[in-house]
């Protein structure tokens, strides 16, 4: 069952090498408070990610509770995980947008990808996550993660940086040391400290030095406040985010098709990290947790909301806390759907200077790039052989350009999807025709 906990022992303690399992709980006040270290932990990145999309961020933070319990529901609670806004679409997301694409198209898309991934759920829960080793080895998921996070960099570069260059830059070395030298939990919160510190530099600057005169969002030249709370004042305390229905493009669904391959290696690795930490074998269970991530992609994004993903923040907090109770994730959803019926809350986000989110998706964007390096260097992936080689430079390339290839007068493959293609039809082709040869 997905509901119902045992009691752990006393319910007050853990003896030394316990855990608390995902089917146990501690008493109800312990749990509430270990929710509550959920919600601060994935809080960030829950809420920049839609934030940098340009879509509205306290619905992403109700949705993802809502995305979570019904994660939980389908993994049949074996699988304690909270499920929040996902980096891998930001890229994507932003070369719809700027090809004049609006929030309703962003999220039609978005929904798309969550339909897509739910169906490869199903087919990994029928013939077995073997599947997912045969067509996504480590040289494709980290090519792919690689080009999502670099194909990001003309964004940082062109649309943030440009609208305020020092705050973007100290905004930038301020989140260096949050990330790279405060220990603990203060560093895992790193990249929202670096958004904090980076909105009071800006209001600070406003008060000194008065307007600035430089690009808005739109890329348009005008002498404005960098923080402008008009809409924080307007916004009530208590009430719905706003909703808005999806709209279906093709050009735009294409542009995100690519971040399925990323997900489901996200889903897998996230999974499996569990089943180390609490000594059990989930893999029955894996199909069942890409179909939840779908599933909550489609319900988040059906109402405006953005697409999910399994956090690895919260893994983090399990492993340091020793509990891995599904109790503590209910809460914590609880817990970021209350959050979300402030619009008080959201608009204070949603006025975060746009020469601070320059600051910190330098950041964000380097850092999803490397973790591609990341699991080439943890499966020992040979960069020597052509196979590997060949394809995921070129498919780099193609999405830092960003390369685009005409397909229409109307329609191109660029950046991010022309890359993962690539990629992934280049090593496959490759590999192919090694084994051709081998056999003549």
């Amino acid at each position: 069952m997905a509901l119902g906990w045992k009691l752990h022992g006393d319910g007050k303690r853990l003896a030394a090498g316990e855990v608390v399992k995902p089917e146990e709980r501690l008493t109800w006040p312990r749990m509430v408070g270990f929710g509550a270290q959920h919600v601060i932990a994935m809080f960030g990145a829950t809420f920049v990610f839609p934030l940098v999309m340009g879509l509205d961020a306290n619905l992403a933070v109700m949705m993802s509770g809502v995305a979570t319990i019904l994660f939980l529901l389908i993994v049949k609670g074996k699988i304690p995980s909270y499920v929040g806004s996902s980096a891998s679409f930001v890229g994507a997301v932003t070369a719809i947008r700027l090809g004049g694409g609006d929030s309703a198209t962003v999220t039609g898309a978005l929904l798309a990808v969550g339909v897509v991934l739910a169906l490869c759920g199903l087919v990994i829960h029928k013939l077995g996550v073997q599947i997912i080793h045969r067509v996504f080895p480590p040289i494709v998921t980290g090519g792919v993660v690689m080009l999502i996070g670099f194909g990001m960099a003309y964004v940082a570069a062109d649309v943030y940086w440009p609208q305020d260059p020092w705050v973007a830059l100290l905004t930038m070395a301020a989140t260096f040391v949050f990330i790279g030298v405060l220990r603990g939990f203060l560093g895992r919160i790193g990249v929202l400290l670096g958004l904090v510190f980076g909105f009071l530099l800006s209001w600070g600057w406003d008060q000194i030095d008065g307007k600035i005169l430089s690009a808005d969002g739109s890329g348009k030249v005008t002498e404005h406040f960098r923080v402008n709370l008009d809409a924080v004042a307007a916004a009530d305390w208590i009430g719905l985010p706003k909703l808005h229905g999806p709209v279906f493009e093709v050009s735009a669904i294409v542009l995100v098709l690519p971040v399925v391959i990323a997900l489901i290696a996200e889903n897998v690795g996230h999974v499996k990290a569990v089943g180390e930490m609490t000594g059990t074998d989930v893999d029955a269970y894996m199909g069942r947790a890409v179909l939840a991530d779908g599933v909550g992609t489609v319900v988040a994004t059906s109402v405006g909301g953005s697409a999910t993903t399994t956090y690895a923040e919260n893994i983090g907090v399990m492993a340091a806390t020793r509990v891995y109770s599904t109790a503590a994730y209910y809460v914590a959803a609880v817990i970021a759907i209350l959050f979300g019926l402030c619009p008080k809350f959201g608009a204070l986000i949603a006025a975060t200077p746009g020469g601070v989110l320059g600051g910190v998706t330098t950041i964000l964007y380097g850092m999803i790039g490397l973790l591609g390096a990341k699991i080439w260097i943890e499966n020992r992936v040979n960069l020597s052989d052509p196979v590997n080689l060949v394809p995921v430079g070129a498919g780099i390339i193609c999405a830092i350009g960003p390369v685009a290839f005409p397909l229409t007068d109307t329609f191109a493959l660029s950046g991010i999807a022309l890359g993962t293609i690539v990629l992934l039809l280049g090593y496959h082709l490759l590999r192919v025709t090694r084994k051709e040869e081998v056999t003549a």
